[in-house]
């Protein structure tokens, strides 16, 4: 069985499942494991984010939409040359990632029965569906189960670690500009970690919000973590706007209480990292109950800087 994945997550999920020999293209965003990155691209966006910051890159995303009915584009004859049974995709969120529509288009045009699965987790328990339903498609049903109970028990030691803590009033921001506070599994790894989250309901899109919203929430915790951006990234949107969350979450910018993380990896994704997730933020929310997870290059405080808070 040949396999496409247009979806970084389902890539991911492939490869937990030890199926990387299968995999045959992958899309623009799949960036993990390094060892499947070699194969081809199926995908691209219809616009360089490079350079732009959220506002910018907001805009751009509309226009697409507008303009094409997506945010990205397929090359069927790669796909024609791979001659997949299996693609990836997903219906959760089409400026995320390549949606299921655009992948049923372009299986049609191939012009042979090839399985068009998608993924659409909401929440945690779906992640774990999902792991489960590409472990079905490719006849490995019991290797999925396993991935499945390993990945709950990482999850299961950080709440019994912080059970009985006094959680922190968590408020995490996936986008900047215009602001917007995490929806689908997000929330519910802040609860798992040990949070109460205060912006944002679990199973449900992400949704943007006004900045004198925010400023009404006084949080304990922020977490920065804006959809696609690795750490340094973050770290860059943070500091743009750090006047922003310098007015909206005084309490805890003072407390050394803000965070960026690697969004992208960590905690945008509906795959296997989610249990990482999880951990990071354990560690983040209480750090004297969840010991001995690596925060270096996914995780950092962060705090408002002059000479950082360029374009505030």
């Amino acid at each position: 069985m040949k396999i496409v994945s247009l979806l970084a997550s389902a890539t991911e999920i492939v490869a937990v499942l030890g199926l990387e020999d299968r995999l045959v293209g992958i899309s623009h965003e799949c960036d993990y494991p390094p060892h499947v990155l070699d194969r081809p691209r199926v995908s691209r966006p219809r616009f360089d984010p490079a350079g732009l910051d959220s506002a910018a890159i907001d805009a751009a995303v509309k226009g697409a939409m507008a303009s094409y009915g997506s945010v990205y584009a397929l090359d069927t004859e790669l796909l024609r040359r791979l001659q997949p049974d299996l693609i990836l995709t997903q219906a959760v969120c089409d400026v995320c990632a390549v949606p299921t529509s655009l992948a049923e288009e372009a299986a049609r045009a191939l012009g042979r029965p090839i399985t068009v699965l998608s993924l659409d987790a909401h929440g945690i328990s779906g992640i774990m569906d999902s792991i489960r339903q590409v472990a079905a498609a490719t006849g490995v049903e019991s290797r999925g189960e396993e991935v499945v109970a390993r990945l709950g028990e990482r999850m299961e030691q950080v709440r019994r670690a912080v059970k009985g803590a006094v959680r922190p009033r968590v408020l995490a921001l996936e986008w900047m500009d215009p602001p917007y506070v995490p929806g689908h599994w997000v929330p519910e790894m802040i609860e798992l970690a040990g949070g109460k989250c205060l912006a944002g309901e679990p199973g449900r899109r992400s949704r943007e919000v006004s900045w004198d919203r925010l400023a009404d929430m006084d949080p304990d915790v922020v977490v920065v973590m804006p959809c696609g951006y690795g750490l340094e990234d973050a770290r860059g949107a943070a500091n743009r706007y750090a006047d922003r969350l310098t007015g909206i979450a005084p309490r805890a910018v003072a407390a050394g209480q803000c965070f960026v993380v690697d969004g992208s990896s960590y905690f945008n994704r509906s795959g296997p990292r989610v249990a990482e997730g999880v951990e990071i933020l354990g560690a983040l929310f209480h750090p004297d109950r969840v010991r001995g997870v690596t925060l270096d290059g996914r995780a950092e405080r962060w705090s408002p800087s002059l000479t950082l808070a360029e374009g505030s």
